[in-house]
């Protein structure tokens, strides 16, 4: 393995932490804005779950963004890096603004805008971007609809119920649902980082003739999205957790529950859907039960405005950063 070969799989792993770090809104804000749990609690919880997902989820995922998104055979070193460049430098700028956008379509984004530079359209599989891209949408709003319907069915059964002995149970459910949010959540994003670095082995003929993800790939995958987790990303836990909707106990429940049942649907069809996407629609949708008003659709529209653009800014970026390792090669 070459030092090029390393310092690209370092590099992944970066943006796999913070893919964890951006993303650990989406698996703590509800907990939080709650007070389920205190942010230092929250951040170690969803953590622990992250990697836990090793030892529940398959691989169909990794082989989508390995080899579904762009033809394998066009892969090479600068193409990676300007993927995870592009990935990178988006994730942060987004942070920074404290939006919500989704760091699996920036991965994405940044692979078509590499893979665009290198070898145009015919570089492109147009069956697994066509899929990806659909889910944009779609699990947003499966999330709200099952937000909407979930906490709809949960308001009916406890009518009876106390307010306190409901916010009690409430509580300690929200605990299981954010475990199951969290697993999805490592469960789908961690795998994206391992299909881009078992396809940049693939290239460099490390994994022979059989396309396999190896066992460290997977092992550090998980890990290093544990870690971004437990660092946290605060000024996004604001957003998610208050800014789209306030949220009672059992609205977290709800929205974590309906959150995980997408993601882990979407994580067995292989389909590398956006965690972000799923929560924020989940919450919307869990909002909207008491009225429409209830949900910020100002700052919703933001987000999706953020999401639209996602793809196009990290596939410029990654772009630019493929021109320019050609440019430092030619120098």
């Amino acid at each position: 393995m070459t030092i090029e070969i390393v310092f690209l799989v370092m590099l992944a792993l970066v943006f796999d932490f913070l893919n964890g770090f951006h993303d650990s809104a989406n698996s703590i804000a509800t907990v939080v804005s709650t007070r389920v749990l205190s942010p230092k609690q929250a951040v170690l919880f969803a953590a622990f779950f992250n990697f836990v997902a090793f030892f529940f989820f398959g691989l169909h995922v990794a082989n989508t963004i390995g080899k579904g998104i762009i033809d394998i055979h066009i892969v090479d070193s600068a193409v990676i890096f300007g993927a995870l460049f592009g990935a990178c430098g988006w994730n942060i700028i987004t942070w920074y603004l404290g939006l919500p956008t989704s760091s699996s379509h920036a991965l994405i984004g940044g692979m078509i805008g590499a893979a665009l530079v290198k070898a145009g359209p015919a570089g492109l599989v147009a069956s697994g971007i066509i899929k990806t891209v659909s889910f944009i949408f779609i699990s947003p709003l499966v999330g709200l609809f099952l937000g909407f319907i979930l906490s709809k069915l949960v308001y009916f059964l406890a009518r009876n119920a106390s307010p306190l002995k409901m916010d009690q149970l409430s509580r300690k459910g929200q605990l299981f649902s954010a475990a199951l949010y969290s697993m999805g959540h490592g469960g789908n994003d961690a795998q994206k980082t391992m299909g881009i670095i078992t396809a940049l082995l693939f290239s460099a003929g490390l994994l022979g003739t059989n396309y396999h993800v190896p066992i460290w790939v997977i092992l550090s995958c998980y890990a290093a999205i544990a870690c971004g987790t437990m660092f946290g990303g605060w000024r996004i836990v604001k957003t998610m957790g208050q800014k789209i909707a306030k949220l009672r106990p059992i609205d977290g429940f709800c929205a974590e529950t309906s959150a995980a049942a997408t993601l882990f649907v979407a994580s067995s069809m292989g389909i590398p859907v956006s965690t972000t996407h799923t929560i924020t629609g989940t919450i919307m949708g869990v909002g909207s039960r008491r009225r429409l008003s209830a949900v910020k659709w100002g700052v919703a529209g933001n987000i999706v405005i953020a999401w639209l653009i996602t793809i196009p800014c990290s596939g410029a970026i990654a772009a630019l950063a493929y021109w320019g390792v050609h440019f430092l090669k030619g120098v």
